[in-house]
């Protein structure tokens, strides 16, 4: 059975996921930590708990979301999984870093495996389906396990909101779109697991997210 950690991390407040199995084996999915004490907090976990990182994983590329791939990397070796129509996002970190305040970002690495609509992702005795899921950003995957009833959503869907289409690679009827042709479908109990905020459930955004009416 897998487990899920949220940390919240970085001034964007975004959520980076921790999800393990009775196995121990983890995967760490956008690591926003970019301060040393973040970092601390995701390596004291890992030590705490016995822990082994298998797998870094980002469910796109804006700053937010990957100011911690070069410390996962470092720390666990381990190579960046992504969606290859979000390389340009990936590169595009280091030349606006800087206006963000993030005078000290430590470049990501490159991705050793690009992500696959329809293939999965496996670790210990778990595996999770990859569905892919643009609009926010143009290669945007979400994580889904149908076995438990959840969704690594990253900036797709909020708690009666959904993902900025303003940033770069952005567009509102992809996203759209993706909502509600994946995610809607999802069973109503299947919960989300969002890139920013509380968790909600595909049920409730169906009856009350104002956007997708």
């Amino acid at each position: 059975m897998i487990k899920i950690q949220k940390f919240t991390f970085n001034p964007f407040q975004e959520n980076t996921y921790l999800l393990f199995d009775e196995t121990k084996e983890c995967i760490i999915i956008d690591p926003g930590c970019y301060e040393k004490a973040e970092q601390d907090l995701l390596k004291t976990f890992v030590k705490e708990n016995k822990l082994k990182p298998v797998k870094l994983i980002n469910t796109h590329c804006h700053i937010d979301h990957v100011l911690g791939n070069k410390f996962v990397a470092k720390t666990w070796g381990l190579n960046l999984e992504m969606h290859e129509l979000d390389l340009p996002l990936l590169h595009s970190v280091k030349d606006y870093c800087t206006a963000y305040g993030f005078d000290n970002y430590d470049e990501s690495p490159e991705p050793s495996t690009f992500l696959k609509e329809g293939k999965k992702v496996c670790f210990g005795n778990s595996t999770l389906d990859i569905l892919f899921t643009p609009g926010h950003a143009p290669g945007h995957i979400t994580l889904h396990s149908p076995e438990q009833k959840f969704v690594i959503a990253g900036d797709v869907l909020f708690q009666m909101s959904i993902g900025r289409t303003d940033l770069p690679g952005g567009d509102y009827d992809t996203l759209i779109n993706s909502i509600k042709t994946v995610l809607l479908p999802l069973a109503e109990k299947t919960q989300v697991f969002c890139g920013h905020g509380p968790n909600t459930n595909i049920g409730f955004e169906k009856a009350n997210n104002p956007f997708l009416k």
